[in-house]
């Protein structure tokens, strides 16, 4: 007994720590208010470049993925979005659910899906709340999700509760907008944290009882944007600004923003469900 009462502490600990940085992560609602347009949400055609690059250099979270399939198996991917994730794993699959509370990037992973020949499923809804809704899969992934949820323990808890062989999860080392530091500090007079991090993630995950590991590499530059312009008005967006900012933030960026390796993070537990 004293031996649950320290680990519950101990994830109390790890999952305040995360909540708490992430809070730090809040866009001041006087910035939210004046926006022009919703700072959320990724450009469909990103995730259909990353899954084409993907598709062609096997990256980390690929290969754990394709260790726990085996030969076959069933595939759930929590935070679907394009299909970034598991359409990469369609070879080895015997179908995909996925999860995305984004009804259009559903649509997107569903026509591509079907083209690639997979069968599939949709379901609507945020994780973990649409959980019970969700059938157990052989191999569970979940990436570019977790710096969204404050709670992680429960949306943890309930990627490996439907996993019979393996969760997968993919993160950015640090948030993943940290490297807008500069032009939020320019256009706004802000500067946000360097925490939280897949490290602190990777806490949490270890101090809920589960063994696992973690492999930190890079995405090389060309799989994160394909178009200049594309980019440009999707971190504008993320900046709270309107289109006249366009050039400006296309100035600031420079020449190389988008050449730089995304430095990524793959953890990865076994399950039994």
């Amino acid at each position: 007994m004293e031996h649950d009462d320290q680990l519950s502490k101990t994830v109390v600990i790890a999952a305040e720590r995360w909540s708490q940085a992430l809070a730090r992560w809040a866009i001041p609602k006087e910035i939210l208010d004046a926006a022009p347009e919703s700072p959320w949400g990724f450009p469909p055609g990103l995730f259909a470049h990353r899954h084409a690059e993907d598709s062609r250099e096997p990256t980390p979270s690929r290969l754990r993925a394709i260790e726990a399939l085996g030969e076959r198996g069933e595939v759930l991917d929590v935070g679907v979005g394009g299909g970034a994730a598991s359409l990469p794993l369609a070879a080895g699959a015997t179908s995909i659910t996925g999860v995305d509370q984004d009804a259009a990037m559903l649509a997107t992973f569903a026509e591509a899906a079907t083209a690639a020949g997979i069968r599939h499923n949709e379901v609507v809804g945020s994780w973990p709340a649409v959980a019970p809704e969700v059938p157990v899969a052989d191999l569970v992934v979940c990436h570019n999700v977790l710096y969204n949820i404050p709670d992680l323990p429960p949306f943890i808890r309930a990627l490996t509760e439907h996993a019979r062989r393996r969760v997968v999860v993919e993160l950015t080392q640090q948030h993943p907008t940290y490297d807008l530091n500069p032009l939020w500090r320019h256009f706004h007079g802000i500067t946000f944290p360097d925490e939280p991090s897949a490290d602190d993630a990777l806490a949490v995950v270890r101090e809920i009882g589960l063994r696992a590991s973690i492999e930190r590499w890079a995405r090389p530059h060309s799989a994160r944007w394909g178009d200049r312009q594309a980019m440009v008005a999707f971190v504008r967006r993320r900046l709270c600004l309107p289109k006249e900012k366009d050039a400006e933030v296309d100035r600031l960026l420079g020449p190389n923003w988008s050449m730089q390796p995304r430095r990524v993070a793959t953890i990865w537990w076994e399950a039994d469900a």
